[in-house]
């Protein structure tokens, strides 16, 4: 348990004292205590703490809340250590301000843990996999790729600090229709390169100027031999050093964007082991499915889908849906409790049916979380920025990265909801100034390292120090930020909301600047001096933990 949770645990026992005592004074009756609030007031001046329970005891108190907020006020034990003010506010709000002497038991904690700080046992080693991105190996990655990467890594870090055991997995989509396609338009470029100009495009084929590059490799290694070859045998050959190709350069991007997996899953597996096969007799077996136009039909309108969809088609092949419904089968197969995927908000028709075919095989698809993200627009100039000027098509996370570097990318990929549309500035990410949020949390890092390398001598360790000399409020308001971390990363891993740990960032940067700015840290009076650059320390640690945790690096200088 954090010093935050062990003041909320204090002070609801307290609270709960209060209502004993009002309803044994004869104040107030009620049958059962109620499940009350104890939370951390967005509105700073409304306290270090509120509560909710006069307002929940109305109906059985049968008492306007404020006459019952009241009577728990006077009933408060009187000998609290914790309490130092109490205010009722609005219709009933009781709000709680706390002795400043709660906090400086942070500072030594912060010191100790260090690295760790912040982290919280609330997932107790619980095996969980987070796939993401998992573009199909055909083409460069994209604007929403490069959301996916960075909210999911920065997912994945999050849930590791709050104690659960976490998988990082990218699905290859090495097989199926847009394997055929990728095919057909190796073959179209392979033979226009070599002088057929006039070589039918496929109609669906990929149009990317990468596709040509990649044919042109392919004549700088065997030139027009494969032409003597059977048209399939041809395209299978280009169709692997396309995928190798491919692969190789969206690892080499996620990896330079900070992104590492643990486990690189081929679709192509699925189907060489008979995985799908299996998940399509073991629905048929449980009478999930019928044949229809010599095609075989899951029912997904049983799922509250509008339409049944097809598993297996008429000749004979399984559609992308069949594959999926295995893949994920075989993720709860490999020991995993809760299973994430993060899609873009296109794929909003398939979470019903997917979790539907979770609970069809008998899995919990309440287990199965799919987060949605909404698109991406960049803008330049006041401009939206439609097409790559390199490629003539999307902007690519390698121009991305290139333009605006990857913290930036990250971060503003992550301070949002991916409910929400992101409009990217492009011109605000290279800007070197307050505006750009990254610049402002990264830049008070560095201020803080300054601070602490200006005294040319270690850092004092807080036992050594009289904390209690820090009684500005700008002091004490950083050290209660500072003191919120491990509950914010415990929230932030509950909702599954990185963006959280950004506006976190954010505030305690803006603390920060406000308590450099009202307290002078090199003052002559050693005592206050040392015990300043003890919170100084604390909050480098904390906020290099959270900028670490959005994988966006926390730099000693600027």
């Amino acid at each position: 348990m954090n010093l935050v949770e062990q003041v909320t645990a204090q002070l609801r026992n307290e609270i709960e004292e209060g209502i004993a005592e009002a309803k044994a004074a004869g104040r107030f009756e009620y049958m059962d205590m109620p499940a009350f609030v104890v939370e951390v007031p967005k509105d700073k001046s409304h306290g270090d703490f509120a509560t909710n329970a006069a307002m929940l005891l109305t109906k059985q108190a049968k008492m306007k809340p404020r006459d019952i907020a009241q009577a728990i006020v006077d009933s408060l034990p009187k000998e609290s250590k914790l309490i130092e003010k109490v205010e009722i506010a609005g219709p009933g709000f009781i709000n709680f301000y706390l002795s400043p002497n709660w906090v400086y038991d942070i500072l030594p904690i912060v010191e100790a843990q260090d690295t760790a700080y912040g982290s919280v046992d609330l997932g107790h080693g619980e095996k969980v996999q987070i796939e993401f991105v998992s573009a199909n190996p055909t083409g460069l990655l994209h604007m929403g790729n490069a959301r996916g990467g960075a909210l999911g890594d920065s997912l994945a870090n999050l849930l590791k600090m709050a104690g659960y055991d976490v998988t990082k997995e990218y699905y290859i989509n090495d097989a199926g229709n847009q394997i055929v396609n990728l095919g057909l338009s190796l073959e179209a470029r392979y033979r226009q390169e070599l002088g057929d100009v006039d070589y039918p495009f496929p109609e669906k084929g990929y149009h990317g100027k990468d596709i040509i590059d990649t044919a042109k490799r392919i004549i700088a290694e065997v030139g027009d031999s494969y032409l003597q070859l059977p048209e399939e045998e041809r395209q299978q050959k280009m169709i692997a050093t396309a995928l190798e190709e491919k692969l190789s350069a969206i690892k080499s991007g996620l990896h330079e964007f900070g992104v590492d997996y643990d486990v690189w899953f081929s679709e192509t597996t699925l189907h060489e082991s008979g995985a799908i096969q299996e998940v399509v007799d073991l629905l048929t077996e449980k009478g999930m499915t019928y044949e229809k136009d010599d095609a075989l039909w899951l029912k997904t309108t049983s799922f509250g889908d509008e339409k049944d969809e097809v598993l297996i088609r008429s000749n004979g092949i399984p559609t992308y849906y069949a594959a999926d419904i295995a893949y994920h089968k075989n993720k709860f197969d490999r020991g995993f409790k809760r299973v994430i995927n993060i899609w873009g908000a296109d794929h909003h028709g398939h979470v019903a049916r997917m979790k539907g075919a979770m609970d069809a095989l008998g899995y919990d698809s309440e287990n199965l979380t799919i987060m949605l993200m909404q698109l991406v627009r960049l803008y330049q100039g006041g401009e939206v920025v439609r097409m790559s000027k390199r490629t003539g098509q999307y902007v690519t996370l390698q121009e991305l990265i290139e333009d605006v570097g990857k913290d930036a990318a990250r971060y503003f990929f992550i301070m949002r909801n991916p409910d929400s549309h992101l409009d990217f500035d492009l011109d605000l990410a290279k800007q070197q100034s307050s505006d750009n949020p990254v610049y402002y949390v990264q830049y008070a890092h560095a201020r803080i390292n300054s601070i602490l390398a200006a005294t040319g001598m270690p850092t004092p360790k807080a036992a050594d120090c009289d904390l209690t000399l820090l009684k500005e409020e700008a002091e004490l308001a950083l050290i209660r930020k500072i003191a919120d971390l491990p509950n914010e990363i415990a929230y932030a891993a509950e909702e599954l909301a990185p963006y959280r740990l950004a506006r976190y960032a954010t505030d305690l940067a803006t603390m920060f600047h406000s308590f450099y700015n009202s307290c002078r840290v090199l003052t002559d009076d050693v005592a206050l001096k040392n015990a300043r650059l003890v919170l100084v320390n604390a909050a480098r640690i904390a906020l290099c933990n959270v900028l670490t945790l959005l994988g966006v690096s926390a730099p000693e200088r600027m």
